[in-house]
């Protein structure tokens, strides 16, 4: 509920997006941890062959243009993950986070105007 999801993002099977999360354009969620084309067997990979990893992004995120969301971790309430970064672990609530791999740059204060947002 009152998300905006801009073009050509990618929200695969096993991401959970809850209310008020902004995600940027380009953005990619991935979901399988070890991905391959074959099996041990040697055979073209089917859906018996890979697990879901859950991902959540909680209430109020936002997620920049061009990020890359791997699998099974959760982007806080309020988060804010910088554009072109790469998120491997869970961000906090209220943490920005930047670069690839994606690291911890601050944490926003809890108010209710925009001194928090990211310039």
């Amino acid at each position: 509920k009152n998300c905006k999801i801009s073009s050509h993002s990618f929200i695969c099977e096993g991401v959970t997006i809850e209310d008020g999360v902004f995600i940027g354009h380009h953005v990619v969620f991935i979901n399988d941890k070890y991905p391959r084309a074959t099996n041990e067997q040697g055979e073209l990979q089917t859906e018996a062959d890979w697990v879901v990893r859950p991902t959540l992004v909680k209430r109020g995120a936002s997620i920049g243009s061009g990020a890359v969301i791997m699998c099974g971790l959760t982007i806080g309430e309020n988060a804010i993950v910088g554009a072109g970064s790469v998120v491997t672990k869970d961000v906090p609530a209220d943490a920005v986070v930047i670069g690839n791999p994606a690291r911890f740059l601050r944490t926003l204060p809890r108010t209710s105007d925009k001194a928090h947002y990211v310039e």
